[in-house]
């Protein structure tokens, strides 16, 4: 089968197709037939030598781990799926799941029922970036209806899966995204969105209960505090926490969190239902074919995507 392999750590000039072998499904777990394979920041970090390269080691590696395909066999005690099944999935982050591939093995609960509206493509796009925005919601900050949240980059691949689940959940929903992108975000169900380039945000809003930074830089983290109110929860998503934020965020009277996502069967069919159900719409910008992935890299690296850029592993 083809693969995208990488024989040292640099830009996307250094991710190549490869021929090797392909896995077999070990009990509990399936082969998938990739259709499409979604691309995350996260994707080009490791390929550099950041993001999760600590896990993964020194390469060579394959990156990948946004899946949507097809069942094409399954191992002794699979009973979640069967053959011929359309799923999708995050399958062992942050372990390597080597997505940028025509086939993958996983166990079957990591990966879920593909919503019968959205293609392979479209379907491709929501994985990791889904699971985080819907774990950080619900399972992390418990929001509730009536709550008011802000999202930092809102109109990327997490930022616009977040602001419509927060909008599900009933919240008041702030997104700072560039002036373009402002209309479209309005389309989503977000409330008030600001212009980061030439707005601050600390004077746009405030009395915030929930702030999910998407940025991480030593700007939003600071307006980010600066913006919430007394207990309120700041997730710094990229950045993680540090003694530095932790300081700062107790002085406030705020909490501050980092967040992994992880690998969720159960949510993504709840993340089904609601694409299913009309209430969530996926945006993918632009598809790509396997052998030019180094070109979809380059234009993630440029950070100026509407939503998500997917690979067409099938067309």
């Amino acid at each position: 089968m083809r693969a995208i392999s990488q024989e040292e750590f640099g830009g996307p000039e250094v991710l190549q197709v490869i021929e090797t072998a392909r896995p077999e499904p070990l009990p509990t777990e399936v082969l998938v037939r990739v259709h499409a394979a979604g691309i995350n920041p996260v994707d080009a970090k490791t390929r550099a030598g950041g993001g999760v390269a600590g896990v993964l080691g020194a390469p060579p590696f394959v990156l990948g781990w946004d899946v949507s395909g097809v069942v094409e066999a399954v191992g002794h005690g699979v009973h979640t799926v069967a053959v011929g099944d359309e799923v999708y999935g995050m399958p062992w982050f942050p372990r390597a799941a080597s997505a940028y591939a025509d086939y993958v093995t996983a166990p079957s609960r990591h990966f879920a029922r593909k919503p019968a509206n959205l293609s392979h493509i479209d379907a491709a796009a929501v994985p990791l970036a889904g699971l985080t925005a819907y774990q950080i919601l619900t399972a992390l900050a418990d929001v509730q209806a009536g709550q008011r949240v802000l999202v930092h980059a809102a109109a990327g691949g997490v930022g616009h899966l977040a602001v419509q689940f927060a909008k599900q959940l009933g919240a008041f929903v702030v997104g700072t995204a560039s002036a373009a992108k402002h209309e479209w975000l309005r389309e989503l169900g977000v409330d008030e969105v600001i212009d980061y380039h030439s707005t601050s945000v600390a004077d746009a809003t405030g009395d915030l209960d929930l702030v999910v930074d998407l940025i991480g830089s030593e700007q939003t983290l600071a307006e980010s505090v600066a913006v919430l109110k007394p207990g309120g929860l700041l997730v710094a998503v990229p950045s993680g926490t540090s003694p530095e934020l932790l300081a700062t965020a107790a002085a406030a009277g705020v909490r501050v969190a980092g967040y992994l996502v992880e690998p969720d069967g159960h949510a993504l069919g709840e993340i089904t239902r609601l694409i299913e159900s009309g209430q969530v719409r996926v945006e993918v910008e632009q598809v790509f074919a396997l052998e030019k992935v180094a070109e979809a890299h380059r234009q993630l690296e440029e950070g100026r995507t509407r939503g998500k850029l997917v690979l067409d592993l099938v067309g």
